[in-house]
C-alpha cells in the first residue's frame, strides 16, 4: 500500500495558530461552556438556580465586559438589568412568583455601552459610557421616550471621556449622584479628571466635581446602609506578576486620593511606573486600601447583606462578585466571595464557575432582593443567578 503523501502546513495557518496560543496566553481568552450549576458550590443549606437566561451569552471568556446582563436594579418587585453589548436595558418580570423569569421586555434600546442603573424618585437613571440619562417608565415596563433627559454629557464636549474602561457605574445617596469611570489605560496618568475617580453631582446632572481620585477601575460601589460609607472594589493594574498588585476594597471619602496610579495596596509605591527619585515616600499622603484582596481577580459587584433569608450570622456581611482574571499564570476569581468586613476576613461563598481552564461562567452585579434572596448577573454565560437559603 503506497504511504499516504503528508502535505506541509501553510505558513498562514501556523500564524494563525501562534496568534491564537498567544490570545489565550497573554490576554487571557478561554473557552466558556454553558455548564449546568451543578459545579457551584455553596455553604450548607443554600441554593443557586437560573432566575434568567438566553441574555446574550459569550461564546469565549476574554478580558474586560463579556457580552451578558452586568448592572441590576429591582423596581417594584421587577428586576432591571443592563446589557452594554446590545446597547439596551431590560426588564424582567416574574409574573406568577415562581423564581423565573417569565419573560424579557426591552425597556430602552440603541444606547452606548449602558452599564449602571438607579431608580429614584420614578425615574430610571441610566449611566452610558459617554453620557447619563434618566427617563420615567409606562406601565408596560418601556420607558417614555418623552420624558428622556440627558443629564451628564448632553454638550458635545461635555460627553464622558470613551475608550479604555468603559463601563460607568451609578448611585444616588442623600440626593446627589455618584458617578465612577476607570482609567483609559493600564497605567498611566490621566489628562481627564473624570477618569480613575467618582464624580458627585446634583440629581439633575448639574454641579458636578470629583469626589475622589487615584482609583483606578472602582466598576462597583455601594452605601452602607447603616453607616452612610462609601464602599467601592478597586481592579489593580496589571503586568506586574501574578500576585501583584491586590486588587482592593476600599471606603470612598470625599476628597480623597486612592494613589493610583503611582501606589497601590497599603500605600505601595509602583516604581515599575514611578522612576521618579523622591525625598519623601510619595504614596504616604494618600489613602491605603481598607481590604486587599488577591490579585488579577477582577472584583466588580458588591452589596452588604441586611436580609431575612440568610441565616442571621450573614447579616452585615460584604458579598463581592470576581469576575476572573485574564493576565495570571493560573486563572484566579470566577466567585463570590463573602467579607466580614470588622475583621478583614474574605472568604469563598459561590464557587465553581472556573473548571481548570473552562469558563462555565463569570459572576459581575449582585443585588439583594426584598425577601432577602441574592441576585447575581452572569455577562459569559448570560444568566441572572438566584442564590437563597433554604435549611
Amino acid at each position: 500500500m503506497a504511504k499516504k503523501k503528508v502535505g506541509k502546513i501553510p505558513v498562514k495557518s501556523i500564524a494563525s495558530i501562534i496568534v491564537i496560543l498567544a490570545a489565550v496566553s497573554f490576554l487571557g481568552i478561554r473557552p466558556s461552556s454553558l455548564g449546568s450549576l451543578k459545579e457551584i458550590t455553596l455553604p450548607d443549606g443554600f441554593s443557586i438556580e437560573v432566575f434568567a437566561e438566553g441574555l446574550s451569552a459569550s461564546p469565549t471568556a476574554y478580558p474586560g465586559p463579556n457580552t451578558g446582563p452586568r448592572m441590576m436594579e429591582f423596581i417594584d418587585g421587577v428586576l432591571f438589568a443592563s446589557i452594554p453589548s446590545q446597547g439596551k436595558v431590560v426588564a424582567l418580570p416574574d409574573d406568577n412568583n415562581d423564581f423565573k423569569a417569565d419573560r424579557v421586555v426591552t425597556v430602552i434600546d440603541k444606547l452606548g455601552n449602558p452599564h449602571g442603573l438607579e431608580f429614584h424618585d420614578g425615574w430610571l437613571y441610566i449611566a452610558e459610557e459617554e453620557r447619563v440619562i434618566r427617563v420615567k417608565l409606562k406601565d408596560n415596563l418601556e420607558a417614555d421616550s418623552s420624558t428622556l433627559e440627558v443629564l451628564v454629557g448632553h454638550i458635545p464636549n461635555e460627553r464622558l471621556p470613551h475608550g479604555g474602561h468603559f463601563t460607568r457605574t451609578i448611585k444616588i445617596f442623600n440626593n446627589s449622584l455618584y458617578l465612577s469611570a476607570g482609567s483609559g489605560c493600564n497605567v498611566c496618568y490621566e489628562q481627564d479628571e473624570r477618569r480613575a475617580a467618582v464624580t458627585k453631582c446634583d440629581l439633575d446632572g448639574k454641579n458636578c466635581k470629583t469626589f475622589a481620585k487615584g482609583i483606578r477601575n472602582a466598576v462597583g460601589f455601594v452605601f452602607h446602609p447603616i453607616t452612610g460609607e462609601m464602599y467601592a472594589t478597586e481592579n489593580g493594574r496589571d503586568l506586574l506578576g501574578d500576585d501583584l498588585p491586590p486588587d482592593e476594597i476600599n471606603i470612598i471619602k470625599e476628597g480623597k486620593d486612592y494613589g493610583w496610579p503611582i501606589c497601590y495596596g497599603k500605600n505601595i509605591h509602583d516604581t515599575d511606573f514611578d522612576k521618579n527619585v523622591y525625598i519623601r515616600d510619595p504614596c504616604a499622603d494618600k489613602e491605603p486600601s481598607l481590604i486587599d484582596l488577591q490579585a488579577h481577580s477582577a472584583p466588580l459587584g458588591l452589596a452588604f447583606y441586611y436580609g431575612n433569608n440568610f441565616p442571621e450570622g450573614y447579616k452585615g456581611d460584604l458579598f463581592v462578585a470576581y469576575h476572573g482574571s485574564w493576565n495570571r499564570g493560573e486563572p484566579t476569581g470566577y466567585k463570590i466571595v463573602r467579607i466580614k468586613v470588622g475583621e478583614k476576613k474574605v472568604e469563598d461563598f459561590a464557587t465553581g464557575w472556573l473548571t481548570g481552564t473552562t469558563v462555565t461562567g463569570r459572576p459581575v452585579g449582585i443585588i439583594i432582593a426584598s425577601d432577602g434572596s441574592m441576585f447575581v448577573s452572569d455577562d459569559n454565560a448570560g444568566k441572572i443567578y438566584r442564590i437563597s437559603y433554604i435549611g
